[in-house]
């Protein structure tokens, strides 16, 4: 037997303006289309802003449904709206903001599991980390430079 240690590393931000200026414009807009989630059941809203190699970004809010669990998340909304309008293009980094109708959030709110599969596809797709900025409604920010800090074990198309 023998035994493995996984070390994960995140810079955290204590506000918003601690950020550099093209991450806030990310988050501001990430925010700004947080707003426009279709929410109705969870009343947790999310909002995604992708930076792509070719300077466009990409926003996506979540969108729930009725028959859950047939909604779908701001981060993948975003990323599969990106790899069908500009499949050649890489992600460079991505910002992401969740608020509660209920509860206001403080503390910062990563990919859940489905996302960060998703997100990991196209970060080994691309052969190019993708940066992760996470937030709740107000409070801290976290960076991670890649997918493999939030999922360091990740499964791939090498296992199929």
């Amino acid at each position: 037997m023998k035994e493995i240690e996984i070390t994960t590393s995140f810079t955290i931000f204590d506000t918003l303006n601690e950020l550099p200026t093209e991450i806030q414009d990310l988050m501001h807009q990430a925010i700004e289309v947080r707003k426009k989630a279709y929410a109705p059941y969870s009343k947790f809203k999310v909002g995604a802003a992708l930076l792509l190699d070719n300077g466009k970004v990409i926003l996506g809010s979540n969108q729930e449904n009725a028959a859950y669990p047939s909604g779908l998340c701001a981060e993948r909304t975003a990323i599969f709206y990106a790899g069908s309008t500009y499949p050649e293009a890489k992600i460079l980094k991505m910002a992401i903001t969740a608020a509660s109708d209920i509860n206001q959030t403080t503390a910062p709110i990563p990919p859940c599991g489905s996302c960060r599969q998703s997100i990991a596809e196209y970060e080994i797709k691309q052969d190019t980390p993708i940066e992760i900025y996470f937030m709740g409604e107000i409070g801290e920010i976290y960076k991670s430079s890649s997918l493999k800090n939030l999922l360091p074990l990740m499964f791939d198309k090498k296992f199929l």
